[in-house]
């Protein structure tokens, strides 16, 4: 995407810092946040989502979902604007739809999988986060496991499933598997696989095709071996059948790097990488961990997904959002 003569690759940032607790100790039922505050005010605007966020995230997961902007939880190095109060419940509903209840209903040999492993945090910002530096955007910060941002809350695009994905629910798939795999983590064998082929500074210049032959899923998977690994699985979980398909029919061709930022069609068989062969080789890892370290079913994590994903519609999001909208406020519940 050309923005103001500048190319902006979207980047999904993981921080590294973690502090690992086993997923055996057996769970607290005290909340880990205050929840000592006077009883939520049925006249205050924000009433609604108040009362949602408590009863669909902050009871059942002991998470807090935030959407008013904290200064404290941003980084101060950037210009940011909260999150609309009526995107803020679009994103909220349709988080609780497309990534808990997916988890809640294929993790089966442990109910309370999702209470274990989720962060404590989600926080939603309204302005996406630009970086100069690099000229990229951070579309979701993943801290220590502990805490999810997501940014450009209030360009979201409820009529494009196609953008939902891109920006927001591949994003939490993304970061999710971060959390995972910092719990708990992936062979290293996966690291090897495309040893010499990573650039950690100019993957936002690679021409999808290009890194597709090499192995790689997205350009951003080709720049370390942790966001190749959880690019893997979260775009193996929300692109449609159509979508993957090309993809490996891409890594299949013999793309080359134009020294312009595309793609030439190369000579076969000219970097001795068969593109294809090593993303299957790479979700052949990622599935027999998900299965062994987590009890999880990716195929079907993916039927789950792809099954929500293809019903989504406008009628859909309705449903959801009167989950909200249907919470009694003022004289009602003072009543």
């Amino acid at each position: 995407m050309k923005l103001n003569k500048y190319i902006f690759g979207a980047v999904i940032a993981c921080g590294c810092a973690w502090s690992l607790v086993s997923c055996e100790d057996k769970l607290d039922s005290e909340s880990i946040f205050d929840t000592s505050e006077s009883a939520l005010d049925p006249t205050s605007p924000t009433y609604q989502l108040d009362v949602y966020l408590e009863e669909a995230f902050r009871k059942p997961y002991n998470i807090q979902f935030r959407y008013k902007l904290q200064d404290v939880g941003t980084d101060m190095d950037y210009n940011l604007i909260p999150a609309d109060y009526s995107k803020a419940v679009d994103l909220a509903v349709l988080t609780k739809y497309l990534w808990f209840d997916v988890y809640d209903k294929v993790a089966t040999s442990d109910p309370n999988f999702m209470k274990k492993t989720t962060p404590r945090i989600i926080h939603l910002i309204g302005s996406p986060q630009v970086n100069a530096a690099n000229l990229t955007v951070t579309l979701g910060l993943a801290e220590g496991g502990l805490k999810v941002s997501l940014f450009n809350v209030n360009g979201m695009n409820v009529n494009s499933f196609a953008s939902l994905n891109e920006y927001y629910f591949h994003t939490m798939h993304h970061e999710f598997t971060h959390i995972l795999h910092q719990t708990k983590t992936y062979p290293k064998e996966f690291d090897q696989l495309s040893v010499g082929y990573y650039d950690a500074l100019g993957w936002q210049s690679r021409d999808s095709r290009v890194t597709a032959s090499l192995g790689f899923v997205t350009p951003y998977a080709s720049s370390q071996p942790r966001e190749d690994f959880a690019e893997v699985i979260s775009n193996y979980i929300t692109m449609t059948d159509a979508e993957w398909t090309s993809l490996l029919e891409t890594a299949s061709e013999p793309w080359e790097d134009n020294g312009l930022g595309g793609a030439i069609y190369g000579d076969a068989g000219n970097d001795q990488i068969d593109g294809r062969a090593l993303i299957e080789q790479k979700l052949d890892i990622a599935r027999t961990w998900l299965r062994d370290a987590w009890q999880l079913d990716l195929e079907a994590l993916r039927a789950e997904v792809q099954s929500r994903q293809n019903s989504y519609s406008i009628e859909v999001l309705e449903e959801l959002r009167k989950q909200v909208y249907d919470i009694p406020t003022g004289t009602d519940v003072q009543n």
